[in-house]
């Protein structure tokens, strides 16, 4: 059950998006998909912080150095200790997520987000600053998990694939939103724009329901049903997805306890090589480094102003990254990995 489930879910993934919004879902054609994607619209809140956080000391570089009188290896600090905090909230995350919930995880990573906005918001000094960035690093690396995660577990199986999707589109759209935003505004002041996404995702959270199948894993039926049924519709016939879930649940309990280790072993050591080093390296071509100094990269590249390299960086992002996600679906993932290495190789050698 458990692998035909996942085979399941990687061929929803594969769809396009319009093909997988138009699909009416056969088992739960009664029910009612707004719940679905308010709850949706309620999680890509923390992805839209995601990218919030990110592009947050791109256009505040000038600024901060000149207030707070850093010196440049001072604020690449203040840049680069929030993938600190967010690679210990990612390995965290997932425990996180299994013992308070997909909701409960969300809220506290919100906490952490505003804690740290708040902090760099009122920071005089160096520590206070890099303080709230781990923080906020640490929240964000919660949301890369939680977020995805709560959409697909929520989201039937037809609507699975595009809806994940929204939460890269988000995570751009965060970090765009901050690039320009921080060309009118202060640096405080964007600081508390970065409070904004966490109180709608708090306030959101509320109203939602929590996974149906994080309350079946931790054996909490009356909840898991009610939340089922108040995500298909009150009328929907839930009783087989509720089965599945069920058995997916209990195949999953039923297994051995796998180790970290397991991964090594021959079975899975090529899938493993193969996936961690596309992350590493797609980390190496600079793009974090790009990201997060936006401004002062355009501004040593002999842009007379930097904001305008700012602007368009933020303008740009958006329309590529979904035209991305409907390539991704049409042409697949390895030949995108292969043209778009051949053409940062070209630019390069260009360069």
């Amino acid at each position: 059950m458990a692998i035909d489930e996942c085979k399941d879910i990687e061929k929803d993934l594969e769809k396009p998006f319009l093909e997988n919004a138009k699909i009416v879902d056969c088992e739960n054609e009664d029910g009612s998909i707004w719940m679905v994607l308010l709850s949706t619209c309620v999680a890509v809140c923390g992805s839209f912080e995601f990218g919030s956080c990110v592009g947050y000391s791109a256009p505040t570089q000038s600024e901060i150095r000149n207030d707070l009188n850093l010196t440049l290896a001072q604020y690449s600090m203040f840049g680069s200790i929030i993938t600190i905090g967010a690679m210990i909230g990612a390995i965290t995350s997932g425990r996180i997520a299994d013992f308070i919930g997909r909701k409960g995880a969300m809220r506290m990573s919100a906490i952490f987000c505003i804690t740290g906005w708040l902090a760099v918001y009122f920071s005089m000094g160096t520590l206070v600053l890099d303080m709230g960035r781990f923080l906020t690093g640490y929240g964000i690396g919660i949301f890369s998990y939680v977020v995805p995660v709560y959409i697909a577990e929520i989201a039937p199986k037809n609507l699975r694939g595009g809806l994940t999707t929204i939460n890269q589109l988000m995570i751009v759209c965060g970090s765009s939103v901050a690039y320009l935003l921080g060309t009118v505004i202060t640096w405080r002041n964007l600081a508390l724009t970065g409070i904004l996404p966490c109180t709608f995702l708090l306030v959101g959270l509320l109203f939602i329901p929590e996974s149906p199948r994080w309350l079946a894993k931790v054996g909490l039926e009356k909840e898991f049903e009610v939340a089922l049924r108040k995500l298909r519709g009150k009328d929907a016939d839930v009783s087989r997805e509720a089965a599945e879930i069920q058995a997916y649940v209990d195949t999953l309990q039923s297994l051995p306890k796998t180790r970290i280790f397991d991964l090594f072993s021959s079975k899975y050591i090529r899938s493993v090589i193969i996936g961690v080093g596309l992350m590493v390296f797609q980390q190496f071509i600079g793009i974090n480094g790009i990201g997060f100094y936006a401004s002062q990269t355009f501004e040593s590249a002999g842009l007379s102003n930097s904001n305008i390299g700012t602007i368009a960086y933020a303008v740009v992002q958006v329309p590529i990254t979904i035209v991305g996600a409907f390539l991704m679906d049409r042409s697949g993932r390895r030949p995108l990995l292969m043209v778009y290495s051949i053409v940062f190789s070209s630019s390069d050698n260009v360069n």
